[in-house]
C-alpha cells in the first residue's frame, strides 16, 4: 500500500486553515503562514484564534513559516493565498516544487491588469505542473463547525481530478469534478461583486424582493460573462455558480457582503477592511470585470454600480437608483 499524499497549503486565512484542516483527517498536511503568530497558535493550541476564533483543529496539523521547506515535502500543493498575491509567492515556489506535483487554486479573484484567472497564472510560472481549481459555496467557520457542505475540484484532467477528491472529503464535506475550469473559477470569482451589491441591499434595507432580483440577475451578469470566455453554462447553476453566489450574498459570514452592508450604512471602504482584517477579493475584482465587461461587449448593470461604489464614491442609494432606470425586456435574452 502506498504512503498518503503529503499535502501543503499556502496561506494561513481563515480558508487555507479550513482545507488543511479536511486534509490533515486523512494524512500529513502542512499549513504555511507568513505570520509567526498564527503558525504557533496552530502549534501550541491548535487553533488559528485570528481568522476562526476557538475552533480546534486536528493535532496532525503541522504549520511553518519557512515556505522551501512546506513546498519541498508536497506531493499536493493548494495554494490558498489571496489571488492578487499568486505572481509574488509562485517564483519562490518554483524553486522548490517537485517535478509534476499537482497545484490546486483556492483563490476567488482575478488578476488585475492582466485579468487571469488564478490557475492561468499558476500554469504561466509553473509549467508542466497539472493544475485545478478548489471552490464551491463554503464558509469556513461552518465548515469547521462540521456543517454539511460541498466543493468542487476543477480541472481538465480527470486523473487529478480522481486524485485530491478523497483528499479533502469527509462524511459532511462533499467534493465534485468538473471539467469546466473556467466556468468553475469564473464562477468564484465573479460572485464577489454580485455579493457587495447584496449587502448594500441589505444595509439600506430596501427588502428581501430587491435582494432576490440583485441576485437573480447578478447569476444572469456573471452567465453573461463567463460564456463569453469561454466557459459552459450549465456550471453557474451549480456549486461554484449560484449555489457560491447564494452562500456569499446571503450570509452574514460573508466578507464581501459585509463590505457592501458597511458601505451603504455610511462606513468608509478602508475602515470596513480594517475591522474585517482580511481580504475580500469582490473590491479588487469589481474593476477586473468591467474592463472584461468592455472587452468583451458584456453590459453588466449591477457589477458597474459596485464599481463605482467602491472605487468612485458613488452613494449607495443612488447606485440602486440607477439600476432602477435599466428597462427590462426579456429575461432569457435582456441584456441586463
Amino acid at each position: 500500500m502506498s504512503a498518503p499524499d503529503r499535502v501543503t497549503v499556502l496561506g494561513g486565512g481563515s480558508w487555507g486553515t479550513t482545507v488543511a484542516a479536511l486534509a490533515a483527517q486523512h494524512g500529513p498536511t502542512t499549513l504555511w503562514a507568513r505570520d509567526a503568530d498564527v503558525v504557533a497558535d496552530v502549534h501550541e493550541r491548535h487553533r488559528n484564534s485570528r481568522f476562526l476564533g476557538d475552533r480546534p483543529l486536528p493535532d496532525a496539523l503541522a504549520a511553518t513559516t519557512h515556505l522551501a521547506a512546506a513546498v519541498a515535502s508536497a506531493d499536493v500543493l493548494v495554494m490558498g493565498v489571496p489571488s492578487h498575491a499568486f505572481r509574488a509567492t509562485l517564483p519562490e515556489v518554483a524553486r522548490h516544487i517537485r517535478p509534476g506535483v499537482p497545484v490546486a487554486s483556492l483563490a476567488k479573484g482575478l488578476e488585475p491588469g492582466t485579468h487571469l484567472r488564478p490557475t492561468e497564472i499558476i500554469t504561466e510560472l509553473l509549467p508542466g505542473h497539472p493544475v485545478a481549481a478548489m471552490s464551491g459555496p463554503n464558509l469556513a467557520r461552518e465548515v469547521l463547525d462540521g456543517l454539511a457542505a460541498a466543493m468542487v475540484v476543477a480541472t481538465r484532467d480527470e486523473g487529478v481530478a480522481c486524485r485530491l477528491q478523497p483528499l479533502f472529503a469527509t462524511d459532511r464535506f462533499r467534493m465534485y469534478r468538473n471539467a469546466d475550469i473556467v466556468g468553475s473559477e469564473l464562477g468564484g470569482a465573479l460572485k464577489n461583486v454580485i455579493a457587495i451589491a447584496s449587502g448594500m441591499a441589505d444595509g439600506l434595507d430596501v427588502g428581501d424582493n430587491t435582494r432576490a432580483l440583485v441576485i437573480t440577475r447578478g447569476l444572469a451578469e456573471i452567465t453573461r460573462l463567463g460564456v463569453a470566455l469561454g466557459a459552459d453554462e450549465r456550471t453557474f447553476s451549480g456549486l461554484t455558480g449560484m449555489g457560491d453566489l447564494l452562500a456569499t450574498c446571503i450570509s452574514p459570514l460573508s466578507r464581501n457582503r459585509r463590505v457592501g452592508e458597511g458601505l451603504a450604512r455610511g462606513r468608509t471602504l478602508q475602515q470596513i477592511i480594517d475591522d474585517m482584517g482580511q481580504v475580500a477579493e469582490g473590491v479588487r475584482t469589481a474593476t477586473t470585470v468591467m474592463e472584461l465587461g468592455a472587452k468583451y461587449d458584456c453590459h453588466l448593470p449591477i457589477c458597474h454600480e459596485v464599481e463605482q461604489v467602491v472605487h468612485h464614491g458613488r452613494d449607495p442609494r443612488e447606485a440602486y437608483r440607477g439600476l432602477r432606470r435599466t428597462i427590462a425586456q426579456s429575461e432569457q435574452h435582456e441584456v441586463a
